[in-house]
């Protein structure tokens, strides 16, 4: 169990320092040049949805959605929480001074580069029949078409 939730802290904490690496490059390298700022921020949120999909290829190979889904929404969850309470602390910003409209939009934008890189890691997954119900169903009927054992008389 302890192994589960070190993994989630860890993608959790992956997902939070791309956003706290793309906060320092906007800070240091683009202050006040808004188009390269909003450049940085789509890398950013590919980079999150690439993250993601491969956990969700990796992890969806092993286990059922249900289990690891739960897993990604946490980690999806306590990274936006930190990104959009603690992130602009560290860049000396104030969280909610874009006002409530920029504060709603980033989070938006965050569950839905989130949801859609997990989604298609999924789905990707899923294709190649290598998901966890695919690899299950592959090996009940491998099983159902053995020869039966034979039984030897004494």
């Amino acid at each position: 169990m302890g192994q589960r939730w070190r993994a989630v802290g860890a993608l959790t904490i992956g997902l939070f320092a791309v956003n706290v690496v793309a906060r320092l490059v906007i800070r240091f390298g683009f202050d006040g040049d808004e188009a390269a700022a909003d450049r940085v921020t789509l890398g950013m949120f590919v980079v999150i949805g690439v993250i993601l999909a491969g956990t969700a290829v990796a992890w969806g190979q092993a286990r059922p959605p249900a289990q690891w889904g739960a897993e990604v929404a946490a980690a999806i969850g306590v990274a936006l929480a930190l990104t959009m309470l603690v992130g602009p602390l560290l860049v000396g910003q104030n969280p909610f001074g874009g006002g409530s409209a920029t504060f709603f939009w980033q989070i938006l934008l965050y569950l839905v580069a989130a949801s859609a890189g997990a989604i298609l890691g999924h789905l990707l997954l899923t294709t190649l029949g290598r998901d966890y119900r695919s690899r299950s169903l592959q090996r009940y009927a491998e099983s159902g078409a053995a020869k039966p054992r034979r039984i030897v008389r004494r």
